[in-house]
Order: C-alpha cells, then sequence, then structure tokens
C-alpha cells in the first residue's frame, strides 16, 4: 500500500482523537440510521461552512469510514484555499486526491468531474465558500449552496447521498483570527439519501433547471436540520 495511504489515515485517526480530547462531539441524525449507514457512501455534502477547522467533525464519524475513505476519497478545494502555504498542505496531505478548482464554472469543474470513478468518494463543502460572523461570505453575499453538487449526483447515479448539517465553528474561531476556544461543544446532524432515488425527485431533464432545484432544496433542508451551535 502506498505511503499516502498510511500517512493520510494515521492524520485523519489523529485528527479524531486530538478532537475528543479537546472538544466535545455531539453527533445526530435526520432519520434513525441503518447499520450500514456508513459503508459504500458515494457522495458527503457537508453543509454550512463556518472555519477551515471542520476537519474537527472527523471526531464525529466511525474510524472504519476514515479508515475506508483515505483510498478512494475525491475532493474540490478552492484554488484559493490550496495555495496558502499551512492550510493548502494540511489538505493536500490530508487527501492526496484534493483537486484545485476555481470559483468560476470553468474548466477546472470540468477536470474535476472526470476523475470521479466507479468506487470514489467525493466530499465537498456544498456551498463552496464560508460564511463569516455576519452570516454572509467575505464579500458581503448571502450564502447559497452551489449547483456544482447536483454535476456531482447526477454523474454517481446511485449509491449512499450523506449529508452532514454543522451547526457551526464560529465559537470556536473566526475566519481569518487567530483565537482558538477549546473545550466547546460541536455539533454535526447526519441525513442518509439514496441517490438514485433523490434524483428522481426533481422531474427535469435540464441539468441547468437540475443544479438550481437541488441546490433549493438542500439549502431547505439546511434550514430545517442544522443543530443549534
Amino acid at each position: 500500500m502506498q505511503l499516502h495511504i498510511w500517512f493520510t489515515r494515521a492524520l485523519s485517526l489523529s485528527v479524531k482523537a486530538l478532537t475528543h480530547l479537546f472538544f466535545k462531539v455531539e453527533v445526530s441524525w435526520v432519520n434513525p440510521p441503518p447499520d450500514d449507514a456508513w459503508k459504500d457512501i458515494r457522495v458527503f455534502a457537508f453543509l454550512n461552512h463556518t472555519s477551515l477547522l471542520e476537519p474537527l467533525f472527523l471526531a464525529g464519524m466511525p474510524v472504519s469510514f476514515l479508515w475506508n475513505a483515505s483510498t478512494r476519497t475525491l475532493i474540490p478545494g478552492a484554488d484559493i484555499t490550496m495555495n496558502r502555504p499551512l492550510v493548502g498542505r494540511f489538505f493536500k496531505y490530508f487527501s492526496p486526491q484534493t483537486v484545485a478548482i476555481t470559483r468560476k464554472r470553468d474548466e477546472s469543474w470540468d477536470r474535476f468531474l472526470d476523475q470521479i470513478q466507479a468506487n470514489s468518494l467525493v466530499a465537498l463543502a456544498a456551498e463552496g465558500r464560508m460564511m463569516r460572523v455576519n452570516g454572509l461570505d467575505k464579500h458581503g453575499k448571502p450564502m447559497s449552496v452551489r449547483g456544482g453538487i447536483a454535476d456531482i449526483l447526477r454523474i454517481t447515479g446511485q449509491g449512499k447521498f450523506l449529508i452532514g448539517y454543522s451547526g457551526g465553528l464560529h465559537h470556536v474561531n473566526i475566519p481569518d483570527q487567530r483565537k482558538l476556544r477549546l473545550f466547546q461543544t460541536i455539533k454535526i446532524r447526519y441525513e442518509l439519501l439514496d441517490i438514485a432515488e433523490y434524483l428522481a425527485c426533481f422531474s427535469t431533464d435540464s441539468r441547468l433547471e437540475l443544479r438550481t432545484l437541488i441546490a433549493h432544496d438542500l439549502e431547505a433542508r439546511l434550514k430545517q436540520h442544522q443543530p443549534e451551535s
């Protein structure tokens, strides 16, 4: 097995262990999960992106999932983040299959989609940008889900779709500030869907319309299921 896979596993499990040491982690589910909830997940969408410290939420995932995910996780990472000396290096080590993309719908997104394989686990922050303490992104615009998640689901076609609704991490770390508050409670709520059944809920053959419909649906789900921070 390649060395980077062992390194990724060690890093993920270390983050999980350290998070439990310094924080309280509360995990809940929208509906009672089946016994095999964490097996064969094809798409994981993280909602309510508030901090670059969100790898802390690995603490809410079982070891078996983290172990398996290290060999097949594909992540679209914002080129601005990936180009940061420290943070970018961490994400490259954490997930070697992180693909840098721009914030525009251009060839970088198409290159990412081309890398999705039959056994890939695609993980992404579906909003594509981070919320500041005023509830807006850094440009002062309202947060919203990007339609690219629809492209991923359409290409994947079947399997499990796991949504992680974050309670937010502003009480732990405010974006662009160095202060870190330890021993806080961090909350995440999961919802498990079947990809084929979820796509069938949207009666359209238009890729553009599907992007809009799914983005609006996920925004509504976040408002309904987001745990209180």
